[in-house]
């Protein structure tokens, strides 16, 4: 393939310069509209799907694809951030309907089960585009000295790659080998309590696998379980879940200790990346922080940072001060959002309990809220606020143990 060619959804061999030609779906669709008849079923996604498997760039061994939902933000920020700079009324406006539209898109697409880039997309272009913005505006006005800016391009590095880390693997269950699955005959269908001594209601032989384990990447629990513990038989993946696991809709996968699925990292936080995503989320409070207080330091002289976020005049005195104002009050509201998640993922980690435990307890009314509703204390695992942290510094420090029968 040259740099203008690619192998479309079809599998024939196709050319950018062709993008606009032989769209079946995209001329069905015009013709139904200029003569008022209503769309078939499901036409709308077959367009979506041939836009998408057409929206490429030249690359060296073919034109690679764009994901769709990485533009909008691309395209949508610096423009709405520039109009908002116009006027204090249009700020207002644009500042506003910014956080709605995004918690609109996020119920959508979580209401449909879809993983987005669109997330990930808006807020490593936000880090990017605010310090970029903060090198060309504020730091000429000479108010911003060596070292902090040294400390504040410290704290982004150190954010991302914390935010690295987290995206790798959260501790996926390994899929059985060869994709075999055994029936479902032999196995429970639904969670089963019990102790580690037997899983009662498996027969034969699958219940010597769901509690011994085998070679063919099914979990194994420890030897000694405790009494009460949840052991689950996953449908999807088609092994025996450890305690604390659980099935993502949006991964198709079984995670350790599976606490959420983060939209903004586009993946899950479990067992192996959950101390990395509360570490990027504190890297990032404070370089937010920081980088807003010199900021409002700059353009709003004399003030403390919290009296110039609500009071500061003659920031729309020139273009340049009420863009970087408005720039200040979209890294306010971000950084509200995620200081948020990261007071529940703490108030967590101190009462031991995850986020999808949380969300179980209360739709089975076994939890008890506490703090005005802020955590959900199950009170299965929580053994104090000490060992409860000494607990979560300590995941993913031991691998999973595996049975000579394995090793062998």
């Amino acid at each position: 393939l040259c740099c203008c060619e690619y192998v479309d959804r079809r599998g024939q061999r196709n050319h950018l310069a062709a993008c606009c030609c032989d769209c079946e779906e995209l001329d069905d669709g015009c013709d139904r509209w200029l003569t008022c008849k209503s769309l078939p079923p499901g036409a709308l996604e077959r367009i979506a799907d041939t836009v998408a498997d057409r929206l490429r760039v030249p690359w060296f061994s073919g034109a690679v694809k764009i994901n769709v939902s990485l533009v909008p933000p691309l395209v949508l920020l610096p423009v709405f951030l520039h109009i908002a700079a116009l006027h204090f009324l249009l700020g207002l406006i644009i500042l506003t309907s910014l956080p709605v539209v995004v918690l609109w898109y996020y119920y959508l697409t979580h209401r449909r089960k879809e993983r987005t880039l669109f997330f990930l997309s808006l807020g490593l272009f936000s880090l990017g585009y605010m310090y970029y913005l903060f090198l060309r505006e504020v730091v000429p006005r000479g108010q911003v000295e060596y070292s902090q800016l040294v400390v504040l391009t410290c704290g982004l590095i150190l954010m991302l790659a914390a935010l690295s880390r987290a995206k790798k693997d959260p501790g996926y269950l390994p899929i059985p080998a060869g994709n075999e699955k055994p029936s479902h005959q032999d196995l429970p269908s639904k969670s089963v309590r019990g102790s580690s001594s037997g899983l009662h209601g498996i027969s034969g032989a699958a219940s010597s696998r769901a509690v011994n384990g085998e070679a063919k990447g099914h979990c194994r629990m420890p030897a000694e379980q405790p009494e009460g513990v949840k052991k689950d038989w996953c449908t999807k993946c088609q092994l025996v879940r450890p305690a604390r696991a659980g099935h993502c809709r949006l991964c198709g996968r079984c995670v350790r200790r599976l606490d959420h699925h983060c939209v903004w990292i586009n993946s899950c936080v479990g067992e192996q990346n959950h101390q990395a995503f509360i570490l990027a989320l504190s890297f990032f409070m404070l370089t937010s922080v920081y980088g807003i207080t010199l900021t409002l330091h700059t353009i709003c002289r004399g003030r403390s940072p919290f009296v110039a976020l609500f009071y500061c005049p003659g920031a729309y005195s020139d273009y340049s001060s009420a863009l970087s104002f408005t720039c200040v009050w979209y890294c306010a509201i971000v950084t509200a959002g995620m200081g948020y998640i990261l007071l529940i993922q703490l108030l967590n980690i101190s009462y031991n309990v995850t986020e999808r435990e949380a969300r179980l307890a209360l739709r089975d009314n076994t939890g008890r809220r506490l703090l005005g509703g802020l955590v959900i204390d199950t009170g299965q695992y929580n053994r104090g606020l000490l060992c409860n942290w000494g607990h979560f510094l300590s995941l993913g420090s031991s691998p999973p143990q595996r049975s000579a029968e394995d090793i062998v």
